[in-house]
C-alpha cells in the first residue's frame, strides 16, 4: 500500500521514514531548487501493516512536526482546461478586438 506523509520537516530524510514505516521505498518530492516539498509517498508491501501504521502514526511527532498519515490516493489528471488569465493578443478576456 502506499501512503501519503503530509507535514514533514524539511530535515526528514528518506532514511528516517524507512526507519519508523518500515517502508520499502520512500519518495521525497522536491521543487525546482532540489528543496523537499514537505510531504512524501511511502510503500509499505503489507496492507495490514500499512493501515496500523496509518492509525499510529497519523496525528504523530516527527522531527518536531505532527504529520498526517493516510492512504495516498491517485494523482488526479491535470488536463489543460480554459478559464481566465490575462490574454496580451485580446487585452483581456473579452474577445474584442482592441486596435491600439
Amino acid at each position: 500500500m502506499r501512503l501519503f506523509i503530509g507535514n514533514l520537516s524539511y530535515d526528514t530524510t528518506e532514511a528516517t521514514l524507512k526507519e519508523k514505516f518500515g517502508a520499502d521505498e520512500v519518495t521525497i518530492p522536491t521543487n525546482d531548487q532540489g528543496r523537499p516539498k514537505g510531504f512524501a509517498f511511502v510503500n509499505v508491501a503489507d496492507d495490514e501493516k500499512a493501515k496500523e501504521l496509518i492509525a499510529s502514526m497519523d496525528k504523530s511527532d516527527l522531527d518536531g512536526r505532527t504529520i498526517a498519515v493516510s492512504e495516498a490516493r491517485p494523482r488526479e489528471d491535470r488536463s489543460s482546461g480554459g478559464g481566465g488569465g490575462y490574454n496580451r493578443d485580446n487585452r483581456g478576456s473579452g474577445g474584442g478586438n482592441w486596435n491600439r
